[in-house]
């Protein structure tokens, strides 16, 4: 194994790497034949959009749609990757692709469970049991971890469906655990007072698989056809997939009433704009019926303006302020789906990743990883748990809050930047291993949320109320240069510090405003600071 050493190459690699990345990627969708006139077909096709005011074309769906209020004060949400993936519980999320088209994964498979044309990704469904299931379980853990809305894996690039579908006999209410998974986890959340969303990335499905040329599989038998869609790649078919990608999203709406359609599609084209406005459609005018909000979040901008985009892993989130509101899921370990060899980050890095969001117009969308038994390991339980307890004391700086003139202050966000080129890099890497059926290129890694000094502060707004979030305790006292005398309008007469129940004394100068702290730490993490007496809707801070 070899690894590259980045600092020296950060220029070289943004200017290379970074916009690669950013046009290409890995859900890319191989040579199928995407004509307009296929795609045109498929949106003519049943079913119906439901009658409304909403039509589908752009310009009416972005006139009827608005990020939703209640995702504008969420700021904290949960999704999830559970399937027959997390049956072998090895690899990743995209064990089917590997089981076919990785030689050495291949093999570990075989050695496990048997050649692919005897024991098949299909398999795994009567081992997808999730006998220990209990949404209600689920949802009290999740209003503990302070999630204000729950996005799980409807179905994932494998294509099974993990709802009670009338379109597929490969669903979890037919096959595997025989029950609706979506279905029961929806009706604990919203008794807990949560949105409730889905996360569809059968987009990917069409061509994700790839056999090794040769290999003896179970891929081309008729029975498995409407599985894994390998067999047949004809225009029809495509037109089929895309007819069916439509009405499988329809009854995700219909079904579930869901509060957010979150789209793993970036490898969509412009050129299926027809069925992706059809669906838009069709959920806003259920939307209006319903009498609520809803949120359409996607990589990229499948939905154009009516579209939350949605950021892959922290590294690729805005590094500044921003003036559109977007989220970033962000799994709980080194993986998405659980395998038995995860590493997990901890709750102090997860936290920061929410103040970091917040400040810069953004959500977390943390992701779990339960195990096919149904459960959610005690690790991530924990987890979920550390960081409520942080948000019970300091969740007012995070709900309802809007980002302020300027995110933040400190050295961090250099630190930060040359982060991101390097997690651009690992991806660069993950692709090119690949590609050569490999691992051995391992380059760069997530932000990193050591390093941080108590001159590293975050801001958020309420009405005239600013809070500063002091990312490390700072000892004996904070400054805030940003809050100098003189910079600013109005006088500030209050500062508290949340989960203290004393009072602060603080000066304000020219080098900026000067907290002193006490000698005990109310919380874990980072520190809120709750100030009032400015006139911030004067919006005189310079930039």
């Amino acid at each position: 194994m070899y690894r590259f050493n980045l600092p020296s190459l950060f220029p070289f690699l943004a200017c290379l790497i970074i916009p690669f990345i950013e046009v290409g990627n890995i859900h890319a969708q191989g040579s199928r034949e995407e004509t307009p006139e296929i795609v045109a077909a498929a949106a003519l096709a049943k079913p119906a959009i439901t009658k409304g005011p909403v039509q589908p074309t752009w310009e009416s769906i972005n006139a009827n749609y608005q990020v939703p209020q209640w995702f504008r004060d969420a700021k904290f949400g949960i999704m999830m990757h559970w399937g027959l993936y997390s049956v072998p519980a090895h690899g990743s999320e995209w064990y089917v692709r590997y089981l076919y088209g990785n030689p050495g994964f291949t093999k570990w498979h075989t050695d496990k469970f048997g050649p692919p044309d005897k024991f098949g990704y299909k398999d795994f469904i009567p081992l997808f049991t999730c006998e220990k299931y209990d949404p209600d379980q689920w949802a009290t853990l999740f209003k503990k971890a302070g999630a204000k809305y729950l996005v799980p894996s409807a179905e994932h690039h494998d294509g099974w469906a993990n709802w009670d579908s009338d379109l597929t006999k490969w669903d979890a209410k037919d096959m595997g655990p025989k029950r609706d998974l979506i279905g029961d986890l929806a009706k604990a959340v919203r008794k807990q007072g949560m949105k409730f969303g889905v996360s569809n990335h059968r987009m990917n499905h069409y061509e994700f698989i790839k056999p090794t040329e040769g290999l003896a599989t179970d891929l081309f038998d008729p029975k498995n056809d409407d599985f894994y869609w390998v067999a047949n790649h004809s225009p029809k078919r495509y037109q089929e997939f895309l007819e069916d990608w439509v009405a499988r999203s329809f009854e995700q709406i219909d079904k579930y009433q869901v509060d957010m359609l979150w789209y793993d599609m970036s490898g969509s084209s412009r050129r299926q704009d027809p069925i992706k406005m059809k669906v838009a459609a069709h959920y806003l005018n259920r939307a209006k019926e319903w009498g609520k909000e809803v949120a359409l979040s996607s990589k990229g901008k499948a939905f154009l303006g009516a579209n939350i985009i949605d950021y892959e892993r922290e590294g690729r989130a805005p590094l500044e302020l921003t003036d559109y509101v977007w989220q970033a899921d962000d799994p709980i370990g080194n993986k998405f789906g659980y395998v038995t060899d995860i590493q997990y980050t901890t709750a102090e890095s997860i936290v920061k990743r929410l103040i970091e969001n917040t400040s810069k117009n953004g959500n977390l969308l943390l992701n779990i990883s339960p195990k096919a038994d149904g459960t959610i390991p005690q690790e991530q339980q924990q987890i979920l748990l550390d960081i409520g307890k942080w948000l019970d004391i300091n969740g007012e700086a995070i709900y309802a809050s809007r980002p302020w003139d300027k995110y933040g202050e400190g050295p961090a966000a250099v630190a930060a930047a040359k982060a991101m080129v390097k997690i651009r890099a690992a991806g660069f890497a993950e692709r090119e291993n690949e590609a050569n059926q490999g691992d051995s290129l391992v380059a760069g890694g997530g932000i990193p949320r050591k390093g941080y000094t108590p001159k590293d502060i975050r801001f958020t707004t309420k009405g005239e109320t600013l809070y500063a979030t002091v990312m490390t305790w700072p000892g004996e006292q904070a400054v805030i240069t940003s809050l100098a005398k003189d910079k600013l309008e109005g006088k500030i007469n209050k500062v508290e510090l949340l989960g203290y129940t004393g009072n602060l004394v603080f000066t304000q100068d020219s080098e900026g405003l000067k907290v002193k702290f006490p000698t005990q730490k109310p919380c874990e993490y980072a520190y809120v600071l709750k100030i009032t007496g400015l006139q911030l809707s004067a919006g005189s801070i310079p930039q």
